[in-house]
């Protein structure tokens, strides 16, 4: 991550932006992360659940105190791409709807890679809570109206959380977001992706899948922050409420900016790019015609109109935003209408005293 020179555009996160800087080093210099390593043999895998690019994952057991949990098994990449996954998970312990991570053990096949020696010598996984998770694609159709808002409010308090924290998660999507209906409980996970902001610096775009990558990093502005997480959330927010999933559909990384073009227009495209000195690559040259701005209603059909309404498509339409620093923070996404009843909901269950967390 170079600081950056260029001469275009600087931008800094409009909240939460020198969380770091005021931190000591030890919070955010995630190569001197400190590991208590963990006793492999109290966990026992029962099943695969999952694999990911950077990861296997299984649900197992703890044989010693007989809890579910959910086992990560990490592939050899870097040492430091590991050491950051475990520092964040442990500055965001506890906080709300994070995963919790339980413990870190090594695993006993050994890796060939030279960058790993001593402790490192053996590829390390990390052990969560278990969340009993419904694949989204079977949950999100049973979703009334009422269950959007108020999970995608749990997944604001995650968010606010973590950016608060200094952080920023760039792989906000469904398959990162479990959801325990029966519970109606949420978790936030996979921060194998996320990083610390630091203002002024320079990040990379090859971030967050296609589906969710924020215009930002598809035209390669690299001076971004947490306000890519709430594009994301966005593009998430749009899926669920339209039941089309997902809402922006590219076949490429290029063609994923046509595809959000055909809806936001391009008029705001270009002014986006005029107002950060963006230059966008030659490809788009061929595929990147004009487009009107598509209205939000035009979206609506007889399937999905019980989730719109007014208030959903203005909290989109805050979120949806090419500039990124126009988009809601998460603290001002929580306090949008839209959310008014599920703050009514929690503000009732507290006041009966029935507020257990």
């Amino acid at each position: 991550m170079a600081l950056n020179s260029s001469a275009g555009a600087t931008s800094v996160a409009r909240v939460y932006a020198d969380v770091n800087a005021n931190m000591p080093r030890a919070y955010w210099d995630y190569d001197s992360v400190n590991i208590s390593w963990g006793v492999l043999e109290n966990y026992e895998v029962v099943r695969k659940i999952g694999r990911g690019k950077y990861s296997e994952v299984f649900e197992g057991i703890n044989v010693v105190n007989y809890q579910k949990c959910v086992i990560k098994v990490l592939k050899p990449v870097k040492k430091k791409k590991i050491k950051r996954e475990i520092k964040i998970l442990q500055n965001l312990s506890g906080g709300p709807n994070i995963v919790s991570l339980l413990d870190v053990v090594r695993d006993n096949q050994v890796s060939d890679g030279s960058d790993w020696v001593g402790d490192w010598s053996k590829t390390p996984s990390l052990i969560f809570e278990y969340v009993n998770n419904t694949d989204f694609r079977s949950l999100y159709p049973k979703f009334q109206d009422y269950d959007v808002r108020y999970y995608i409010y749990e997944l604001l308090k995650a968010l606010d959380f973590c950016h608060s924290k200094g952080i920023m998660h760039r792989d906000v999507k469904p398959h990162n977001v479990m959801i325990d209906h029966e519970k109606r409980k949420l978790r936030l996970i996979d921060w194998g992706l996320a990083e610390f902001y630091h203002a002024g610096t320079e990040y990379n775009v090859r971030v967050a899948s296609r589906y969710f990558k924020g215009p930002e990093l598809l035209v390669d502005f690299q001076e971004y922050d947490y306000s890519l997480d709430m594009w994301s959330l966005g593009a998430m927010f749009a899926s669920m409420i339209f039941r089309r999933e997902p809402f922006f559909h590219g076949n490429s990384n290029s063609d994923q900016l046509v595809k959000i073009a055909k809806v936001l227009g391009t008029e705001d495209l270009f002014d986006y790019l005029d107002k950060y000195d963006i230059e966008l690559d030659a490809q788009y040259d061929d595929i990147l015609s004009r487009y009107p701005k598509k209205p939000w209603h035009s979206f609506i059909n007889a399937d999905n109109q019980r989730f719109v309404s007014n208030d959903a498509i203005d909290f989109l339409d805050k979120l949806l935003r090419y500039d990124h620093q126009e988009r809601l923070t998460a603290k001002e996404a929580m306090n949008h209408p839209y959310f008014a009843p599920v703050r009514q909901a929690a503000a009732q269950n507290h006041n009966a005293g029935t507020s257990h967390s």
